[in-house]
């Protein structure tokens, strides 16, 4: 009797999600860069040399930290173990010894205290937005200005316009082309407008049709620019300022940014508010 035909797979149950995240949103890189910026234009032209990095997931911001200069150290916090797990496996090893060595990895709630305090602390990705009341955010606030050195700075990104309080809209970005590419797909699922609750999923479809449906889920509240910048305020944090990026065709692949106290209102925008302590 003849055996049966393995069923062969398709893309979407081969790929990595932690790898399609990456390529489809992160850019250490630039990251890394700006943070230089932020940090040189709220201290003159010193050079931040310590980063922590919360809700750090796989930690390829700190990898690329400790990578730019054998001076530097970084610290990742997050909770999930196998979201950490996975950097380890794949970013990690990546780095030489030296480099390795001057990265520590903490499995605990950001709203701990940890020594010694940095130069610049990242929340990237939305990613305090998971707190939901001006309490939890302003406890929060409080904490990260209590981990960073006098004149430390603050990095968040935050993101507006129209567009985004659209239910059930779906942004598809091709992140590779090919075979063996794929698109990335943002849902913005739903939004209340009477306490400010979204929900977000990330998905990923393959060149054979194949989808990764709600790899990642996201449920927030989604914070305003003034709101932000109020609690910072009541924080603590000396001053805080707000970079959108150029309108500059000749500028590089990443853009650039600058301070900017007003910005039009475009539909859908990304920007970065810096907290400086």
């Amino acid at each position: 009797m003849a055996k049966p035909k393995k069923k062969k797979l398709t893309l979407a149950e081969k790929a990595d999600k932690f790898q399609c995240y990456q390529k489809s949103v992160q850019t250490p890189e630039h990251e890394v860069e700006f943070f230089e910026q932020a940090y040189r234009e709220a201290n003159g032209q010193k050079i931040p040399v310590s980063l922590r990095e919360d809700f750090c997931g796989t930690f390829a911001v700190c990898c690329e930290w400790v990578h730019s200069k054998p001076e530097r150290i970084a610290l990742g916090v997050d909770l999930c173990d196998e979201t950490l797990q996975w950097g380890r496996d794949h970013n990690l090893v990546k780095l030489s010894e030296d480099e390795q060595s001057r990265l520590r990895l903490l499995e605990q709630d950001v709203r701990k205290r940890n020594r010694p305090a940095v130069d610049v602390l990242a929340a990237q990705n939305f990613s305090f937005w998971l707190f939901k009341t001006r309490s939890e955010l302003l406890d929060y606030f409080k904490i990260a200005k209590s981990n960073l050195k006098q004149g430390g700075v603050m990095v968040m990104d935050m993101m507006g316009g129209g567009d985004c309080y659209q239910e059930e809209s779906v942004d598809k970005r091709t992140i590779k082309k090919g075979k063996k590419g794929f698109q990335y797909w943002w849902e913005q699922a739903s939004f209340n407008p009477v306490n400010a609750d979204a929900s977000f999923y990330i998905s990923f479809k393959f060149a054979d049709g194949s989808k990764l449906k709600r790899a990642f889920e996201y449920h927030w509240r989604f914070w305003t620019i003034p709101e932000v910048r109020e609690l910072l305020e009541e924080a603590g944090f000396s001053e805080s300022h707000v970079y959108w990026e150029d309108d500059d065709e000749e500028s590089d692949a990443y853009g650039t940014w600058s301070r900017g106290t007003d910005a039009p209102s475009n539909p859908s925008w990304i920007c970065y508010i810096v907290a400086v302590k």
